[in-house]
């Protein structure tokens, strides 16, 4: 029997996410470890710099691929006519299904993401406190994609750990 494309799509959205996600994890470990301080973000050294690009990279994957792939094929595998809605729409649906908390809330990391990404602050003191930002949205998104995969499980248990 062929599988459903549109399952199919999201077994592979989610797929990725998770992969993101596991390394994410590993990052702020390697983060929580470290000794973040204004003076060592103003002029990192080698291994601080490696992990930093490790977290943004992969903060903002996990982001971009929840989006750009997670959200758009998760309606469809649930039978919701949503191709051609606008992204907000898209995440409002997924309110009223209770599939995401919040849209503003989905709103608010993003616009966290864009900032941590794209804003470079002189000020030590101001990166450091983007970075605990980034850290502290990083975490609750992947809060949000573990609701994601609790339900695509509960509701497609043909998308197993095997597939993923």
């Amino acid at each position: 029997m062929t599988p459903n494309p549109e399952i199919q799509r999201l077994a592979q959205a989610l797929a990725t996410c998770t992969a993101h996600r596991q390394a994410l994890i590993d990052a702020l470990d390697d983060l929580q470890g470290q000794r973040l301080a204004a003076d060592n973000l103003a002029q990192p050294d080698k291994a601080l710099r490696r992990l930093l690009d490790q977290f943004a990279y992969r903060y903002t994957r996990l982001q971009d691929d929840m989006g750009a792939r997670l959200v758009p094929a998760t309606l469809p595998a649930l039978g919701e006519p949503a191709a051609s809605f606008p992204v907000i729409d898209r995440l409002n649906r997924l309110e009223q299904l209770e599939w995401l908390a919040s849209a503003e809330e989905w709103s608010d990391l993003r616009r966290i993401r864009n900032e941590f990404a794209h804003d470079y602050p002189e000020a030590p003191e101001e990166r450091l406190e983007g970075l605990r930002i980034a850290m502290t949205a990083a975490r609750r998104a992947m809060g949000i994609l573990a609701e994601f995969e609790r339900r695509i499980h509960q509701r497609f248990p043909e998308i197993g750990p095997a597939e993923l």
